[in-house]
């Protein structure tokens, strides 16, 4: 056996053990048997050394290149590097296979993918819909040209096209099903009109998630439900946002206040951090330990802050500047949550028109709905 050979049933094993091969979709398991992943990395990968990512090359560091490739089924390898922050990678397993799973995908089916990356989506689609049914998208004319590469030597029939995914690939269209490879605050309308009605789309949605919308068969809407939670990379281009330290300053806080509720939901509740995601889609949270317990903060990227500290006896205090007071505006939308019963994810869902896109919580006509609006920053 090969040390390709034995990483890959690591891999498998453990993606198994943790219940992450999809029941509804089994052939992603077959899929990725037998497509792997190392013939669709590139010799160099990046790795975070707790500082700045550093170059991790097949050729002089062959072992830890090939365990980077075949990490834990919650780890991606990270391909490309763009003004020091991650620009693509080879995405981890579980995301990759939910996401298939979500995209209710058949033989036959005739595909567009939103964002090449190294061709690996592309040939597991490949392996289902059958040869010459994916299109992939490719903003990157290097990483176009390097996945079409990866295809061809491994006897894939799919085809990369260098243009901007934004547009979707209109020569091709329509489309059974869309799948793109990177976030979007709002799903271009292009990617609807180039799907067929009954026709499905999966994206990741606001770096947090992934929602699988059905187009409508008057093809004038795109309605459903958000499948499952995870990061994902914006859209090339993206301007980054402003960091914590830039939107804090060094002046005083304006305001200083006792906070009543425990921190820890902000840490441990993914579901409450979708919520309060919908409810303020500008601000960025983020949570840290120390000996007191859970701290938060919490940015606009502009020119508002809050930081929510836990104090020695337990206790928590909210110290806020800016024009905005981020933690008054943190609690009604926190209290809105708890109100509806803690919502989960699965209980959220988006509506997709020409004119408007929002989020809705539970019943796509009746329940209350957030409208989406495009952001220029991209999440830190």
């Amino acid at each position: 056996m090969t040390d390709y050979d034995a990483l890959r049933q690591r891999l498998d094993e453990a993606m198994d053990q943790l219940g992450l091969w999809p029941g509804r979709s089994p052939w992603t398991r077959q899929a990725v048997a037998d497509t792997p992943r190392h013939a669709f990395a590139p010799d160099r990968l990046w790795r975070w050394d707790g500082h700045t990512y550093q170059p991790l090359d097949c050729g002089t560091d062959p072992d830890r290149w090939t365990a980077e490739v075949y990490g834990r089924p919650y780890d991606a390898a990270v391909t490309q590097i763009t003004d020091g922050a991650p620009s693509s990678s080879l995405s981890c397993p579980s995301i990759v296979v939910d996401m298939l799973d979500s995209l209710m995908l058949d033989p036959g089916h005739r595909v567009l993918e939103l964002g090449a990356g190294t061709g690996w989506n592309a040939a597991l689609l490949t392996w289902r819909a059958g040869p010459g049914r994916v299109i992939s998208v490719e903003v990157d004319d290097e990483l176009a040209r390097q996945a079409q590469e990866h295809l061809d030597a491994t006897g894939t029939d799919a085809a990369v096209v260098a243009a901007d995914g934004t547009d979707g690939w209109p020569p091709g269209a329509p489309y059974d099903r869309v799948v793109s490879t990177y976030a979007v605050d709002q799903v271009p309308w292009a990617w609807v009109e180039q799907t067929r009605p009954g026709g499905r789309i999966v994206t990741p949605w606001g770096r947090l998630g992934h929602v699988a919308l059905t187009v409508a068969d008057d093809h004038r809407s795109a309605v459903g439900w958000m499948q499952g939670l995870a990061t994902f990379m914006p859209a090339r281009g993206t301007p980054p946002a402003s960091s914590w330290p830039h939107v804090r300053g060094t002046g005083p806080a304006d305001d200083e206040r006792p906070f009543t509720r425990d921190l820890h939901p902000l840490k441990d509740d993914a579901y409450l951090l979708f919520a309060l995601r919908i409810h303020l889609p500008d601000v960025q949270i983020s949570t840290g330990m120390d000996d007191d317990g859970v701290n938060v903060w919490l940015h606009d990227g502009v020119a508002s802050w809050a930081t929510l500290s836990t104090l020695p006896d337990g206790k928590a205090v909210a110290y806020q500047g800016g024009p905005r007071r981020l933690a008054d505006e943190l609690e009604p939308a926190w209290e809105w949550w708890l109100a509806e019963g803690q919502p989960t994810l699965y209980d959220f869902g988006m509506t997709v028109k020409p004119e408007r896109q929002y989020v809705w919580c539970r019943d796509a006509a009746t329940g209350p709905r957030w409208p989406l609006q495009a952001h220029d920053r991209a999440a830190v």
